[in-house]
């Protein structure tokens, strides 16, 4: 099976907003790294050295499976709401790629 990450280049907060951003990721990331998501491998918030209102989600996961069932869990559609308002306005820009073992 071809380990598959889909990772967000970035992901950019309001303006004084990251403590707060971090904070209500806590319990997201908590509940992917449990055993509640078994196709995850990887779920871990990243914060730029360059510019601290830029973070990055490293995600890795089992098969592009388990990457769709990601954003279809109840902890992430129930969760997702509360990190949004956190966010400046626009869509994080994704890029799918395949590790090479």
């Amino acid at each position: 099976t071809v380990t598959r990450s889909d990772l967000p280049r970035a992901m950019k907060v309001l303006e004084g907003k990251g403590p707060e951003f971090e904070t209500a990721f806590r319990p997201l990331s908590d509940v992917v790294n449990s055993d509640a998501e078994p196709g995850n491998l990887l779920y871990k918030l990243c914060k730029s050295r360059s510019d601290p209102n830029t973070y990055v989600v490293m995600e890795l996961y089992r098969d592009q499976a388990a990457v769709e069932e990601h954003t279809k869990t109840k902890h992430f559609t129930e969760l997702w709401p509360t990190l949004a308002p956190l966010l400046q306005p626009g869509r994080p820009d994704f890029e799918f790629v395949d590790s090479i073992d």
